[in-house]
């Protein structure tokens, strides 16, 4: 336009027509007052601590399970399963931990390596290795890659009594030592 920044009719330009250089010091000065009239003509509201109370976030308790919150793990069948079961796991190696979670048990190292849902007459565990990875000759390992399940991993197995807890840790070790890179191929 005709005369530039120094006819401008925007209030906002005013001042910068008179300007002899546009550098990085001119920016600053001029965005400390851009910042000036902002806070003048937009100030914050003022709000009682009511008010502001209706608009804060309340903060979410993490809520903690134990084998308590588990029915199935009460019943004196289910509960000697998961009970050796658990003994077991937990001795592979001193990095394994428990958690209890609100569906089910996680196993974990350094991620979860085998999950257990409590089911009324067995356990179903859930192994984080691929199908084609694990190796079971019984064939009691199902793969369960697409349907959905409550737990982590690509394998199911069901253990439903004492007599199958020597096999079913022996597939619990797989994909425990796949985890910890002692399956691996590289």
């Amino acid at each position: 336009m005709d005369g530039g920044f120094k006819v401008s009719p925007l209030k906002l330009n005013a001042g910068l027509g008179q300007l002899e250089q546009w550098n990085e010091d001119a920016i600053k000065v001029r965005a400390g007052k851009l910042a000036e009239s902002a806070i003048e003509v937009w100030q914050s509201p003022k709000l009682s601590e009511a008010e502001l109370k209706q608009f804060r976030k309340s903060v979410a308790r993490t809520t903690e399970y134990t084998i308590a919150d588990h029915p199935h793990l009460q019943t004196q069948a289910v509960s000697e399963i998961f009970d050796a079961f658990r003994k077991e796991v937990l001795a592979l190696n001193p990095c394994v931990t428990e958690e209890f979670l609100k569906l089910y048990v996680a196993y974990k190292a350094e991620t979860n390596f085998v999950d257990v849902v409590p089911q009324s007459k067995r356990l179903r565990l859930s192994l984080n290795i691929d199908f084609a990875e694990i190796s079971d000759p019984k064939g009691i390992a199902k793969d369960v890659t697409n349907p959905g399940r409550w737990g982590n991993g690509d394998v199911e197995v069901a253990l439903s009594s004492l007599a199958e807890l020597p096999y079913v840790l022996g597939l619990v070790r797989q994909a425990f030592e796949r985890q910890m890179g002692n399956g691996a191929d590289s």
